[in-house]
């Protein structure tokens, strides 16, 4: 199974009055996510199912792909990396899950499956990183298929 991570790109501040789910995107964000998004669309396979928090600035970097998605709640910030990973049916999905998300959740669900020894590991906003789930002489392993930022591409 491969599971594809990505954080929402740059957002604003809060305003006064503002939520945290209401934050958008800043212009540099949505250039982060168009870029993202085309890297994404050449790369992603077709049936890839798209799963995103519901705040503005995920739902509008899972827009930059121009794919359907799904929002769902168990990705709202604070969430944890189980919900993440059983939501995304890791490892055992028939298919590529890509979810857009929060830090400090895709960071620790990066660290859980592959084994760090920090509880979290940083991620750029607007990055991917690209997981794979397979089986080495009877045991399960992640590898890192990629890490791609938008400032790369």
């Amino acid at each position: 199974m491969d599971l594809i991570l990505w954080r929402h790109a740059e957002a604003q501040e809060p305003e006064e009055g503002m939520s945290d789910l209401e934050r958008a995107l800043t212009r540099r964000g949505q250039q982060q996510a168009s870029r993202m998004a085309a890297w994404l669309d050449r790369q992603l396979p077709e049936g890839t199912r798209i799963l995103a928090s519901p705040a503005v600035r995920t739902v509008q970097t899972a827009r930059a792909l121009q794919r359907k998605f799904r929002p769902r709640d168990e990705l709202l910030p604070g969430a944890a990396p189980e919900a993440l990973l059983r939501l995304a049916g890791w490892p055992d999905a028939k298919g590529p899950v890509l979810v857009v998300g929060h830090q400090p959740t895709l960071g620790q669900t990066i660290a859980q499956l592959l084994g760090m020894n920090d509880p979290e590991c940083a991620v750029k906003k607007g990055a991917v990183w690209w997981l794979r789930s397979r089986e080495r002489g009877g045991a399960a392993q992640t590898v890192v298929v990629t890490v791609q930022t938008a400032e790369l591409l």
